[in-house]
């Protein structure tokens, strides 16, 4: 059975209605709030079929205003310049052999895992480990450089991933509820313009065939992306 605070926030939407942006969020923050500070995510159905490999979407994206989560960084890096810039730049786990015997053993209490290249030799005899969880270092997200001290700096400030599910779906994180409406707007906007770009060459007819945005004990509003040029 819904809560009361639920129902009180199906009262507040339309779900008949998709909002502009802007709108969506007013709504958004003019539901009862939780006893914890829910995360704020965008979802996006996409016409994609995951199953073909020229249809996959994938990309990052600095938010704005960050996503007000502690993201805990893993770095594999042998001793040298790389793993000391990365420990400068506030990486919680620094190591090479130690760490990947540690993900062998089950261990992940980290959010993002960056590595070197050359460290990659080694961390791709983790994909079964990390992959599942979607930990696996990859170049086209950054983090695989030897610049790590930048990598990890990113991910702190705010950089978030997203790739779309096996059911043609893309999930993002873009803040918290305790942010200021206009803060999570402009983290929404630059997800949307994000996963937009992020359109496959290979796809005929229609991209996103919705979005909507919620809390996490909220229902979802929909967004109007016409204000985006959406096809």
């Amino acid at each position: 059975m819904p809560s009361k605070r639920f129902k009180k926030a199906l009262e507040l939407v339309d779900k008949k209605k998709s909002y502009s942006l802007k709108s969506a969020v007013e709504v958004l923050h003019k539901f009862p709030k939780a006893k914890f500070n829910e995360t704020v995510d965008l979802a996006f159905r996409l016409g994609v079929d995951p199953k073909q490999s020229d249809q996959m979407v994938r990309g990052t994206v600095p938010l704005p205003h960050g996503s007000g989560k502690v993201v805990r960084v893993l770095v594999f890096a042998k001793s040298g310049p790389s793993a000391d810039a990365a420990k400068a730049a506030g990486a919680e786990f620094v190591g090479f052999e130690d760490m990947i015997a540690k993900c062998n053993s089950g261990w992940n209490d980290f959010d993002v895992a960056v590595a070197t290249p050359e460290a990659m030799s080694e961390v791709r005899k983790l994909g079964k480990v990390l992959g599942p969880r979607g930990l696996m270092p990859n170049p086209k997200t950054g983090t695989v450089t030897d610049d790590t001290a930048k990598a990890v700096k990113e991910v702190k400030a705010g950089r978030v991933e997203f790739k779309v599910d096996k059911a043609g779906n893309v999930h993002v994180a873009v803040g918290k509820v305790s942010f200021t409406p206009p803060q999570i707007e402009e983290n929404a906007r630059a997800v949307i313009e994000a996963v937009s770009k992020a359109r496959p060459n290979s796809l005929k007819g229609a991209y996103i065939h919705s979005c909507t945005i919620s809390a996490t004990m909220s229902p979802p509003v929909g967004v109007d992306l016409k204000e985006f040029a959406v096809s």
